[in-house]
């Protein structure tokens, strides 16, 4: 097994809300590979929850030695296998009137200095930096499908009756585009993964200053609390990451 060069310290947690009835959050968190996910699943009755428990389940499953880029190649297969299965496979024998499964996915690899992320969706990858947030994802929704191809402003694309709804996620169609960057990491920077329940309730300046604190097990803390002492209407799930 090639080592990673690091010994990361990372802490991951997924809680229902307080309105959902079930979670259909899914988090991955395996330090000692250098392996990261959280999945935010969508269709009805229990198919967003099943949708986002088979990718952490096939991910498990990859061989954790070998090089990034021969670790990306597999994690690109998984995806697209996994896209397969529920935009065919699974869907096609569903007992259910509207049976749509599928998942975001957001997940970070990393080894020694370099660090690469890969997404489906709308939920993000931030990194901290130096006292600075920055969001290295880019939603896969109407909202932002309007602000970059028909270049209206922020304010009025967020207006848009469905400007959350998803232009991308595993098992939403039959071709899955995924996104993918390749970075390196410094000494003191910190990433966060994260569902939308979790930023969607949160400024940039709370998740940062969260993200400053000393650990990753009181940053996911901050940011949990700070989420579940509001209305919480959405599943919530992040990790924190520090190398």
């Amino acid at each position: 097994m090639a080592s990673t060069g690091m010994l990361w310290q990372s802490a991951a947690r997924t809680d229902r809300g307080k309105v959902r009835q079930r979670n259909e959050d899914a988090v991955l968190a395996l330090p000692e590979r250098g392996l990261w996910l959280v999945a935010d699943g969508m269709g009805g009755h229990q198919n967003g929850a099943l949708a986002s428990r088979l990718l952490v389940e096939e991910m498990v499953e990859l061989p954790p030695g070998g090089g990034l880029d021969d670790r990306l190649l597999d994690v690109r297969d998984c995806l697209y296998r996994v896209n397969r299965l529920l935009s065919h496979e699974i869907t096609m024998t569903a007992d259910t009137p509207d049976p749509v499964m599928g998942s975001t996915v957001v997940m970070l690899l990393a080894q020694g200095e370099r660090a690469i992320c890969v997404w489906a969706g709308d939920s993000r990858c931030y990194l901290w930096r130096s006292g600075k947030l920055y969001q290295l994802s880019r939603d896969h929704c109407l909202m932002q499908e309007l602000i970059h191809e028909q270049q209206i402003a922020p304010a009025e694309a967020a207006l848009h009756p469905s400007a959350r709804a998803l232009t991308r996620a595993v098992g939403a169609s039959d071709e899955l585009l995924l996104d993918i960057i390749d970075f390196t990491l410094y000494p003191g920077d910190t990433l966060l993964l994260c569902s939308d329940g979790l930023y969607q309730e949160l400024s940039r300046d709370q998740i940062s200053e969260a993200l400053a604190l000393e650990s990753t097990e009181r940053a996911l803390q901050r940011l949990f609390s700070q989420v579940l002492s509001g209305p919480a209407r959405d599943n919530i799930s992040a990790i924190v990451i520090r190398p």
